[in-house]
């Protein structure tokens, strides 16, 4: 068994197909189907139901990837503590973000000083909603995630704090309040944004035995707000995670009593990351503690 057999199994798996697997490692089709095949071969099960167009993990394949995954982390971790010895001249670290706030306020000015400080190492950044951030990380498809906090099944590193904001129509009855409760949400149309705080709203209107009458789902922030310009819906959203530009077509009000919001970092197990992820957590949280 090899750590390109494990790599290989992974990247099928993720992707449900071997062409794709190929394409993105740059190998030929049946280079990946003879590793399979002889990984297969050497433990005894069959790992992949293979079907015309596509391939389905069975269900000790399923078992095995969280594994194999857990083994190339730990890999990377042995080879980024070698780089880092020889002064982290190479190495890989993969990031996953979700929402404006980490995406476009977080993330690029932290980026740019990683990038200067380790030039050597190659960053992958995964963008989707909150929960799949958090997916990943238990998955191991990626070093380090942005979170929104707490989280109490990884080691997190607060970053920034903000307030969620209640964002209605200019033209609303409620828009001239300077605060709202979670109540006086529940009976417009309102729009759920999956990307960023999405699990956060919920429960805050779950924790208040309250139910906001969704109609729209979005799955970017963006959509969101012209959602809320068009006059169709109301929302609740992070204060970080809005354009600095005024929008005149929505309203901001604060919630009362205010709610806030914490951002952070998050990794599996901090004893197990390796100098690359350790070194990203350092540059954001003093950039964001200064």
């Amino acid at each position: 068994m090899t750590l390109t057999q494990l790599e290989i199994f992974s990247l099928v798996a993720e992707l449900r197909g071997f062409t794709l697997a190929a394409h993105r490692l740059g190998i030929s089709q049946s280079a990946v189907s003879h590793a399979l095949k002889s990984l297969e071969q050497e433990l005894g099960v069959e790992l992949l139901r293979r079907h015309q167009s596509s391939v389905e993990l069975s269900d000790i394949g399923e078992q095995l990837l969280l594994r194999a995954r857990a083994m190339l982390g730990l890999a990377n971790t042995l080879r980024q503590e070698a780089a880092d010895a020889r002064g982290m001249k190479r190495g890989t670290l993969r990031i996953g973000s979700f929402g404006p706030t980490s995406s476009i306020k977080l993330l690029p000015g932290i980026l740019q000083r990683y990038r200067e400080a380790h030039p050597g190492i190659e960053v992958h950044i995964d963008e989707g909603p909150d929960r799949q951030v958090i997916q990943w990380l238990e998955e191991r498809r990626i070093d380090i995630g942005f979170v929104v906090l707490p989280e109490e099944r990884f080691d997190t590193f607060a970053l920034i704090e903000d307030q969620m904001l209640a964002l209605l129509p200019i033209n609303h009855s409620l828009a001239t309040r300077s605060a709202l409760s979670l109540k006086d949400l529940c009976n417009d149309p309102f729009v759920l944004t999956e990307a960023g705080s999405s699990e956060l709203v919920s429960r805050l209107f779950s924790a208040a035995r309250l139910q906001p009458n969704i109609r729209f789902r979005c799955s970017q922030l963006l959509s969101t707000l012209d959602t809320v310009s068009r006059g169709d819906a109301i929302t609740v959203v992070a204060e970080s995670s809005l354009p600095h530009a005024q929008n005149p077509q929505y309203v901001k009000v604060a919630l009362s009593p205010q709610v806030k919001r914490q951002v952070g970092l998050a990794v599996l197990d901090q004893r197990q990351a390796s100098p690359a992820t350790l070194a990203f957590i350092e540059l954001a949280t003093q950039m964001n503690h200064s």
